[in-house]
């Protein structure tokens, strides 16, 4: 008898932990869905002046249903914004130097400029451009790591931080219309700004 109702508890387990699941998906799916629906709205107008109402119309769900995702119109533009930028380390990391890695960072900015846009200009804490240091930082150090079997020195951490800094910052003149140029210029202008020491570990390793 007690092995039957534990076999039971397990089974419901089971079957709620598969719900949770199936919520989720459905749930990423439609946020997604609004994410794509605000897209034609920030063509018409800026960020400040988009309502839920219009995101929610062009979408065709409830105004619950956003909320029921969302905070307001700016959580869903920083959610969106960590799946894009996540995506566009992906194609980062299917470059064979550091040129074509931001080259395809760039051009995938690019695809989603209107979001990238809103993103930046609306970080008022500076938490996404954090976020996307942190991530820069993190792809170079294991590009280095990986390559060479070994931890990265103090020194050569020190520069790369550096670097990453300057790489963000630029991107973010870049994306809101500050420096006008096309994603192979700015990536030529980055990779020629590498710190000496920096630059010399990534030739070594036959990323430049």
């Amino acid at each position: 008898m007690g092995k039957m109702l534990k076999n039971e508890v397990a089974k419901n387990e089971l079957k709620e932990v598969r719900h949770s699941e199936e919520w989720h998906k459905s749930g990423e799916k439609v946020k997604y869905r609004l994410a794509d629906a605000m897209k034609p709205c920030m063509k018409k107008a800026p960020v400040e002046k988009i309502t839920v109402k219009e995101i929610t119309e062009e979408c065709g769900v409830t105004r619950q249903t956003f909320y029921r995702n969302f905070q307001d119109k700016y959580d869903l533009i920083n959610w969106y914004f960590d799946k894009i930028l996540l995506e566009s380390f992906e194609h980062m990391g299917e470059g064979r130097t550091v040129y074509e890695s931001l080259v395809n960072k760039f051009e995938y900015i690019q695809m989603e400029q209107l979001f990238f846009r809103a993103a930046f200009k609306n970080d008022q804490q500076n938490c996404l451009r954090d976020h996307d240091f942190e991530l820069i930082q993190e792809f170079y150090t294991k590009q280095i790591e990986s390559r060479t079997g070994r931890k990265i020195s103090t020194e050569l951490q020190f520069e790369l931080e550096m670097y990453c800094l300057g790489s963000v910052y630029m991107t973010v003149q870049w994306v809101l219309g500050y420096r006008k140029c096309t994603p192979e210029e700015l990536a030529h202008a980055l990779t020629e700004s590498m710190p000496v020491r920096l630059q010399d570990v990534f030739q070594e390793l036959g990323l430049i």
